[in-house]
């Protein structure tokens, strides 16, 4: 099952619609253009509307009702809503880093519990990929809110159980459908416990119906499509290029500064990820042990 150079773009497009949210997410929720709450809301609800109409216009309704679920609509929920409201008290670089950081522990976990082939390689790999955060996040460490710091990790947990569930979607846009429809009563339970008032600027509106249309709806779908074909641990190590392409993102379009710190650190991640995923030759030698599935997993 495991292909990287089948994956590759498909996981390439998906990893640049997460680097998206994050610079949306920031460009209105940072200059008050919006409430967290209302950009959760217009985020999960646009992103549901535009994927049904997707699905009746090529006649999978039926399968986006049988293959959605409530789990999944509640993960997706928990990490839209704590993304958000993390970053209401966060540094940039602090949420990032312990976001990313509880991803990769839950989707290592899990790759773990499924037995699969963790190589030498990718451990290498993914120790130079996380040296390279640190270093460009390393400013925001100090002294993190711990309100702050516990939705990040929500967050964060929340997304690896959601991309472990995709490895199990045949039908990507109908599964992402039917998760983004199932977090909408969770949505309304958020709006209607909300004690401050919501608010929210026709930018901001902009930003949030872009997140959830775009980088989150069509972005997620390309996402289930693409992990199904790679292993765990693969998924979760390519996730790390986030926080560069989220950086290089706030320089073209929010006017932060290019710094020999990001030049270096990019360099790190990139090299650490080109490191772990460069998998032809041991999965040449994984496919011809005995006990070893195709994808790389001990049966």
């Amino acid at each position: 099952m495991t292909d990287l150079r089948r994956s590759w773009p498909a996981a390439s497009l998906a990893v640049v619609a997460f680097a998206s949210n994050s610079l949306l997410c920031r460009a209105s929720l940072g200059e008050g253009a919006i409430d967290p709450a209302s950009f959760t809301a217009i985020r999960l609800v646009s992103g549901a509307v535009v994927l049904v109409l997707l699905c009746a216009r090529r006649g999978g309704f039926r399968s986006m009702c049988q293959t959605g679920s409530c789990t999944g609509g509640l993960l997706l929920f928990l990490y839209a809503g704590s993304f958000s409201y993390g970053y209401l008290t966060l540094e940039t670089g602090t949420g990032a880093l312990l976001l990313f950081s509880s991803v990769q522990m839950t989707m290592f976990a899990g790759a773990l519990a499924r037995a699969e082939v963790v190589l030498a390689r990718q451990w290498g790999g993914l120790t130079v990929a996380g040296l390279g955060l640190i270093v460009l996040l390393r400013p925001g460490l100090v002294a993190p809110d711990p309100t702050g710091t516990a939705l990040m990790m929500l967050a964060g947990a929340a997304w690896g159980l959601y991309s472990l569930r995709g490895r199990r979607a045949v039908a990507p846009l109908e599964t992402t459908a039917g998760n983004f429809v199932a977090a909408i009563p969770f949505v309304l339970v958020l709006l209607s416990s909300r004690s401050e008032r919501l608010f929210h600027s026709p930018s901001g509106v902009f930003f949030a119906v872009t997140s959830g249309v775009l980088a989150s709806g069509l972005g997620y779908v390309i996402w289930y499509a693409a992990v199904a074909r790679m292993r765990t641990v693969d998924t979760a190590v390519l996730q790390l290029t986030v926080p560069v392409l989220a950086a290089f993102g706030g320089i073209a379009f929010l006017g932060e500064s290019l710094t020999p710190r990001l030049v270096i650190s990019a360099g790190l991640v990139l090299v650490g990820v080109a490191v772990s995923l460069d998998l032809q030759r041991e999965s040449r030698g994984l496919r011809g042990r005995p006990g070893s599935s195709p994808g790389g997993s001990r049966a």
